[in-house]
Parts: C-alpha cells; sequence; structure tokens
C-alpha cells in the first residue's frame, strides 16, 4: 500500500501520521454491524455542533457586546446583513437540535447499557460534554441582550447566591459587577466564543478517542472483538468507513430537511426556541410576565422549582445532573441492553423517559398547584430510577445474551 501512495502523502506521512490516523478512527476501526437508527444521533450531533462553530463565527462579524448595542446589533443582522436572518436561526434552532440530539444520544446509550464496563470513561467525557454544552448554551442565551436573557440570567446567577458563606460573593464574581450589567455581557461573550468551544472540543475529541480505544456498543450489548477471523478482524464488525458514514446518510438528509423546515418555517418554535419576550431590549424595569429557561433546561429548572426551600432546589437541581455520572457503578446488572434486561429496568427505563419529558415540558410552564405536585412525583421517580437502580438490576431475572450478533 506504502508502494501505491502519491510522493505528497508518502512525505506527509513520514511526517505526521495521517493515513495511519485515518485508517485506525476511520476505515480499519470495525464498527458492529447491527446498528440500528438510536446509533446516529453521535454524528448528527458532530453535524451540529460544526453547524453552531461555523455560524457563531460569522455571527461574531457583526454582534457587539455591550449592553448599549447588542440588542441592536442582533437587530442589524436580522435586517440588514445579507443572509443575516438565516444565519442567526441556524445558530438559534441548531442550539436546540444540538440538546434534542444529544439527550436522545444519552437515552440511546441507558438503553443498550453503553456506560457499562469497559466504556465507563467514555461515558463521563460525555457527561462532561453535556455539562460544558449546558454552560455555553446559557452563555449564548444571554448575548442577544433581550428582556427574557436579561432576566433569566437574573434568575440563574441568583441561584448561586442560596450557598452558604460564599454565595453572595460568588453572584458578584460571576457577574462582575453588583448588577448584571455590561460587563457581565461582555465576559459571558469571552466565553461563549473563546473558552467553552475549546473545551467543547477538547472533550468531543477526547470522548472519540476513548470510544475508538474500546470499541463502540451494540443493540445486543455483544462484545465483537471476542470473536476474530485469522486477520484479527471481528467476525461482527464492518469498516466505520464507508458502511457507517455512508449509510447513516438517509438519516443524516432526512434530519437535515427537518432542521431547514424549522428554520425557514417555524424560527422560533412556538416560543421554545426564541421566546417572545427575547424580541424586546433588555430592561431592568419590565420584569416579563413568566420567566422561564428554553427547553433543553426545563427539566432541571422543573426540579428547582418543586422544592420549597431554594437552597433545597439548588441541590436537587445540581444533584440531578451529578448523579449522572455515576450511573456506570449503579447499574449492577450481568447484561448491558434493555432487550435482555429485567421486566424492572425495563418499567424504570419507560418510567424514567416520561418523567424527564413531563419535566422538560413543566420547566417552561408557569408553576401553577397542579404542576407544581407533578413535577415533584416526576422528580421523585426521575432520583428513583438512579437510587433504586443497584437494587432492581441485581434482582430481577435477565435473558441470556446471544454469543454472536444476530444481523
Amino acid at each position: 500500500m506504502a508502494a501505491k501512495k502519491h510522493p505528497l502523502m508518502v512525505w506527509i506521512d513520514q511526517r505526521l501520521p495521517v493515513t495511519s490516523a485515518y485508517e485506525k478512527h476511520m476505515s480499519k476501526y470495525y464498527a458492529p454491524k447491527n446498528f440500528n437508527w438510536w446509533y446516529v444521533f453521535g454524528l448528527l450531533a458532530m453535524i451540529v455542533f460544526a453547524n453552531q462553530i461555523l455560524t457563531g463565527i460569522w455571527l461574531t462579524m457583526s454582534y457587539v457586546p455591550s449592553s448599549e448595542e447588542a440588542f441592536r446589533s442582533v437587530e442589524y443582522i436580522m435586517r440588514d446583513v445579507e443572509f443575516g436572518w438565516l444565519i442567526r436561526y441556524m445558530h438559534s434552532t441548531g442550539a436546540s437540535m444540538f440538546f434534542l440530539v444529544v439527550y436522545l444520544h444519552m437515552f440511546r446509550g441507558v438503553l443498550y447499557g453503553s456506560y457499562q464496563k469497559p466504556r465507563e470513561l467514555i461515558w463521563l467525557f460525555g457527561m462532561f460534554v453535556y455539562v460544558a454544552m449546558m454552560a455555553e448554551g446559557f452563555m449564548g442565551y444571554i448575548l442577544p441582550w433581550g428582556n427574557m436573557s436579561y432576566w433569566g440570567a437574573q434568575v440563574i446567577i441568583s441561584l448561586f447566591g442560596a450557598i452558604p458563606y460564599i454565595g453572595e460573593g460568588l453572584q458578584q464574581w460571576i457577574r462582575g459587577d453588583y448588577l448584571i450589567s455590561g460587563i457581565t455581557l461582555n465576559r459571558f461573550f469571552a466565553l461563549h466564543v473563546i473558552a467553552l468551544p475549546l473545551v467543547l472540543a477538547l472533550l468531543v475529541v477526547v470522548h472519540v478517542l476513548a470510544l475508538h480505544e474500546v470499541g463502540s456498543n451494540n443493540p445486543e450489548g455483544i462484545d465483537i472483538k471476542k470473536h476474530l477471523d485469522k486477520n484479527g478482524v471481528p467476525l461482527d464488525g464492518v469498516p466505520f468507513h464507508p458502511y457507517f458514514t455512508l449509510g447513516k446518510l438517509p438519516a443524516v438528509v432526512i434530519f437535515l430537511f427537518v432542521f431547514c423546515g424549522i428554520i425557514f418555517f417555524y424560527p422560533e418554535g412556538g416560543g421554545f426556541f426564541l421566546e417572545q419576550a427575547n424580541f424586546e431590549p433588555a430592561n431592568n424595569l419590565k420584569t416579563p410576565p413568566h420567566i422561564a429557561p428554553v427547553w433543553y433546561y426545563g427539566a432541571f429548572y422543573a426540579i428547582l422549582r418543586a422544592i420549597p426551600s431554594k437552597l433545597g432546589g439548588v441541590i436537587m437541581m445540581a444533584s440531578a445532573i451529578a448523579i449522572m455520572f455515576v450511573l456506570p457503578w449503579l447499574d449492577r446488572s450481568p447484561v448491558k441492553s434493555w432487550r435482555y434486561k429485567g421486566i424492572l429496568s425495563k418499567l424504570a427505563i419507560v418510567l424514567f423517559a416520561i418523567a424527564f419529558c413531563v419535566l422538560t415540558y413543566l420547566g417552561t410552564a408557569p408553576a401553577t398547584e397542579l404542576n407544581t405536585l407533578i413535577a415533584r412525583v416526576s422528580t421523585a421517580i426521575y432520583f428513583a430510577f438512579f437510587l433504586l437502580m443497584p437494587w432492581y438490576t441485581k434482582i430481577e431475572k435477565t435473558k441470556p445474551v446471544p454469543e454472536r450478533v444476530s444481523r
């Protein structure tokens, strides 16, 4: 093969291992042949991440990060910059699509036990990616400097004030001022545009490297490396490229159709993607009738509001994220995939998914008595899924796992 290479490629490979890296992570990385549609969401997350980076770069060319000009610069982008409205909607819709595909990607990991040994580090790096995304999304949400952006920042930053002893000083340190001001906006801009994208990109790379080191999981939960041919190639595996990369193109095309349909016909998402209050400039004398976060933070905001105590709510909200980090050590089941787990695990996964969706909606809805009651029940189901997992995964009867991938 080396003799067939172009001389330029040979010269490059002698100085930078491009070909060997390509083979290790693409053409000679063997993925299970029974991947289903659940396994496309990681690829879609990479595509949307690239969209966010590229559109974000173009937006910064016309955006002015100051309390006097931020809102006007966004209006300038929407009205006067050529195709500025398209770039802005690609970025704002892209944020929601990013979280949507990542949530589905994480749920696929729960369904098929992709966090179990030896993939614990993959799950941990994925969770760090998720936390960095949450920080990146929050910083970006403030930048349009609309009225909901301003008051949303006010509510979220005030949560740090519930921390005993250091809360007040921590709030001031985050704001950079005694009140939310242009200084706050400027530092959030720097974090959103430079620091957090670099952290995200690094975490994504490490996440993928860890995945390719131990190999991908599959719907059966079978280790394809146990059955090799005489050349050391997994009998139940296929090269990642071109079989996976080209095989998932129809799903990518469908996703892009949906993505473009939202951008061109429903960019506000009924107030879930862009709130009506954010089309007004920030006004510290005019509180929006209903302050709520963007939908992808809804579940954790609903948990926060479900607890009467402010400090208790902050602790529960933080715990709801932190408990996902220890998921690999909570599952005691001898099998990975939910196809072979017992009825208790299957019921727990279904209830968990329903509770999370309900909490996500309630986080964007007004806090009525009924909504608060439903949020408390859903919060209990959410935490029960994790806290009871060591018990129900250990006592339930599981089905036998086949030796080889069946299809």
